[in-house]
């Protein structure tokens, strides 16, 4: 699947699961477009105001933050949906069939569940963030804010490798994520 074919992303699990997974994926596709846009525009513009000016915008500093945020966690859910996390696949690639469905399946499960454990204890963080009332500086609004897509992307990714281990536990084949047949391109690209 290359970067073009996100943008028409169809599910294949079935009914409503197959619709919200479909959702999900194109909002994170326009999450992830948009916040890098977003933190190239502001920081040409506060380059152009640092030497055009002799002082750079106050807040940029804040925003990258942010769009830094809404990018990492974003993105963690998107590459999984598209098997595109990075393996160490030396001794997968060397098991039989059935010694990879039965490890991808276990490494989707742990994944999923550490995603999920790790959901959890950052929501935790963010309610105690909120209890303190911190505000960012710059920009004068509560720091809570900025962080929310932190549990949002753990429980997303949890829910893609949870989706994972439920199409190897159906499916005849070998899947990387719901979506993914297991396998290498066909076709070397230069790097």
């Amino acid at each position: 699947m290359t970067d073009s074919d996100s943008l028409k992303y169809h599910s294949e699990l079935p009914g409503l699961l197959g619709k919200l997974d479909t959702l999900i994926c194109k909002i994170e596709s326009f999450m992830l477009a948009a916040g890098v846009l977003l933190m190239a525009l502001n920081t040409c513009v506060n380059v152009i105001a640092r030497f055009g000016f002799g002082q750079g915008l106050f807040f940029s500093g804040e925003i990258n933050r942010i769009l830094i945020i809404l990018i990492t966690f974003a993105g963690i859910g998107y590459a999984a949906r598209h098997g595109r996390h990075i393996r160490m696949s030396a001794l997968y690639d060397t098991l039989p069939f059935t010694g990879r469905k039965i490890l991808m399946t276990t490494i989707a499960l742990v994944t999923g569940l550490i995603m999920l454990v790790l959901a959890y204890f950052s929501y935790q963080y963010i309610a105690s963030v909120y209890d303190r009332g911190r505000i960012l500086p710059a920009l004068g609004f509560e720091i809570w804010w900025i962080y929310i897509w932190v549990p949002l992307g753990f429980a997303i990714t949890g829910i893609q490798y949870g989706l994972t281990v439920y199409k190897n536990l159906t499916s005849p084949d070998v899947y990387l994520s719901a979506g993914v047949l297991d396998g290498y391109a066909e076709t070397e690209s230069e790097v």
